[in-house]
């Protein structure tokens, strides 16, 4: 994914970057300075921001001073940094989404059981977003929290959640994706996934062996809302050198999709 967050209109033509009339650009310019702090850029100069988002300085100079004045932002000398407050941001969403705080409970019965992690996802176009996560020990080199992202076509949540969209919305979600191989077992050619993910939706569930990282095995299955729809999916994750990809199958395939159902019978209860 690029590193750029250009919102800034070519000189002379305001209007060709909006949608239409109810888009607000300097909305989506502040949007844009927010995302630009990440843990490769935690501290920003001016000229950063302006540079990653390709504003002009004085535009990223605004907005970075209106975030500060919200108390989003604090500045020391040159630097800027976002502030603990631009969680209330996410914690919004989980709020306002008051499965999850149901679906940790039976995550934690269903770590309990099978003494292995898991998480539940949503899909955000090309990529899952953890919204709960229930860890027992790190087995990832990556630092999974809520909030984290990863690559939906290589992951097994991903694939759960991509089995969900029309043909046409799964082609567009694999045009978009960065489909590279993160290991030497990373499906990435287009039509590989389609099979992968079409398999997925005839099963119901989704396994991936090493594709994200060596030695990471996740077993996923899907939470649907009252209409059946995919709307999330909740995982077990597992280190490759306690048990293969069919070993896992066939000893925690039961309990997670027991711990899907359930969580998705809480979620008919909300939609």
């Amino acid at each position: 994914m690029s590193d750029a967050f250009s919102v800034t209109p070519p000189a002379g033509d305001e209007t060709t970057d909006r949608p239409g009339d109810s888009y607000v650009l300097s909305f989506a310019r502040g949007l844009a300075v927010i995302r630009s702090f990440n843990a490769r850029r935690p501290e920003q100069t001016l000229s950063d921001v302006a540079a990653a988002t390709g504003l002009s300085r004085a535009g990223a100079r605004r907005i970075l001073l209106t975030l500060q004045t919200l108390g989003y932002v604090e500045a020391e000398g040159r630097l800027f940094r976002l502030t603990p407050k631009i969680l209330d941001l996410g914690f919004a969403y989980l709020t306002s989404m008051p499965l999850w705080n149901s679906a940790g409970p039976v995550m934690e019965d269903l770590v309990a059981q099978v003494h292995e992690s898991s998480s539940a996802a949503v899909l955000d176009r090309t990529e899952i977003v953890y919204v709960v996560r229930v860890p027992t020990q790190k087995i990832m080199a990556i630092n999974l929290s809520i909030g984290s992202r990863l690559p939906a076509y290589c992951t097994s949540m991903g694939r759960v959640l991509l089995s969900g969209l029309d043909e046409a919305q799964l082609d567009a979600a694999l045009a978009e994706s960065d489909l590279r191989a993160h290991t030497p077992r990373t499906l990435t050619d287009p039509g590989d996934l389609r099979k992968e993910i079409a398999v997925v939706r005839e099963q119901g569930w989704a396994v991936v062996d090493q594709e994200l990282e060596q030695g990471l095995i996740s077993l996923s299955a899907p939470i649907r809302n009252r209409q059946g729809r995919i709307i999330a999916a909740v995982n077990i994750s597992g280190n490759a050198q306690r048990k293969s990809a069919k070993q896992m199958v066939k000893a925690f395939l039961g309990p997670l999709q027991a711990a899907a159902q359930r969580i998705s019978s809480v979620v008919g209860l909300h939609n």
